[in-house]
């Protein structure tokens, strides 16, 4: 690679490292696996900077590598996971309600599937459109909506569920109380 083209590869890393770390943080709940993600989609995309003749699209190939690349740690970890009939506690910080609610939609994203948690990540956290989900994610504009109209059903369905889980917990809680 030309040294400019290292210099300029090199600014752009500094100037978007912030919100391209957002990104990751947004595609894998653990912090420490985001700054992992973005570093391996950072050397991906090093290599191919060359390539990328409008560098103005630098953000969405990026983006595009970080999702391929946790997809390809998703099904390598698929492997190693074991069902189990009783879920664990979730882990919610005491500190504030929004610390809380973040917590729990960072969780609750984890009952979708890749391509359904990279549409809502890019819709409604990236705040691209349609149109600009579809060429990140390669897909057509139809699929992102259809993709995007089944994952949030999906959320809905599990917030209720939690919900109505946490009712009767707060139930059986008052019952025992009261005896």
């Amino acid at each position: 690679m030309a040294q400019d083209e290292v210099l300029e590869f090199e600014e752009y890393v500094r100037t978007r490292q912030d919100a391209l770390l957002r990104s990751a943080r947004r595609l894998v709940p653990d912090p420490v696996d985001a700054q992992d993600l973005l570093q391996t989609a950072l050397v991906r995309t090093y290599g191919r900077w060359e390539g990328i003749a409008d560098k103005r699209l630098a953000d969405a190939y990026l983006r595009r590598v970080m999702i391929n690349t946790r997809t390809e740690w998703w099904r390598a970890r698929k492997l190693e996971e074991v069902p189990t009939e009783q879920l664990p506690d979730a882990c919610v910080d005491d500190a504030a309600e929004q610390h809380a609610d973040r917590a729990l939609l960072m969780d609750v994203l984890k009952v979708l599937a890749p391509k359904q948690r990279s549409v809502v990540v890019l819709r409604h956290w990236e705040q691209m459109s349609t149109e600009e989900t579809a060429a990140a994610l390669g897909m057509s504009t139809g699929t992102v909506k259809s993709t995007l109209h089944r994952a949030l059903a999906r959320l809905r369905e599990e917030l209720q569920a939690r919900d109505l889980d946490a009712r009767a917990l707060e139930r059986e809680e008052r019952e025992r109380c009261a005896a």
